[in-house]
């Protein structure tokens, strides 16, 4: 019997989410948008889309989100971010404003907006360890990039020399945006990395 797909959750607040809803039906995952606390009953894994950090951040506090959301990072939901994303999954953030709401769990520091702003975007072909096949077209806009990385975060790929993509247990994080691409292996990286959550004794999703 084919199992069933892995149920993965967009939160979608702000961002690219019908993008990464795509992606993820394209690599293997059935999804479901998240704007509210119980849309995290029974999920397998999380994406949390670009957009705009600060303004996430807060419309997680104003949806009782944060949170919740918090609790399913801690508790081992895998989760993966994309640029914003990436800034709200990191543990400390740099150029962040004060008392910026996260989420936290990735054991690194993250500098906003690193790449510079929106005239800054740019578009490279990256080798990312873990996806097969070739290089992986990355986009980043208004992009962070990591400054500090903890002993257990593995460090993916690098462009200009600083940490883009990184993984620390069920959580995986990007600077740049693949959904935007039309590639589908970093979704499917992360759709196998729950997939494997799912397989393991322990494994667990929100709660």
């Amino acid at each position: 019997m084919t199992p069933a797909p892995p149920l993965i959750g967009v939160l979608a607040l702000q961002g690219d989410v019908r993008e990464h809803v795509a992606a993820l039906e394209d690599a293997g995952a059935a999804t479901v948008l998240v704007r509210a606390a119980a849309d995290l009953d029974g999920l397998d894994g999380l994406v949390v889309p670009g957009g705009e950090s600060t303004a996430i951040g807060r419309l997680l506090d104003v949806f009782d989100l944060l949170e919740p959301l918090r609790a399913g990072v801690r508790g081992g939901l895998p989760t993966y971010g994309s640029c914003a994303g990436m800034v709200l999954l990191a543990d400390e953030v740099v150029d962040g404003l004060p008392g910026q709401p996260l989420l936290g769990g990735l054991d690194v520091t993250v500098r906003r907006n690193a790449f510079g702003r929106q005239v800054a975007s740019f578009e490279t072909d990256l080798a990312v360890q873990g996806v097969p096949g070739g290089d992986v077209h990355a986009v980043f806009i208004r992009a962070p990039w990591v400054e500090r990385v903890g002993d257990d975060v593995e460090v993916l790929a690098r462009a200009g020399g600083h940490p883009v993509v990184v993984r620390q247990g069920a959580l995986l994080a990007t600077s740049f945006h693949p959904e935007l691409t039309g590639d589908r292996r970093v979704h499917a990286l992360f759709v196998g990395m729950v997939r494997s959550r799912l397989a393991t004794p322990t494994a667990g999703g929100a709660t």
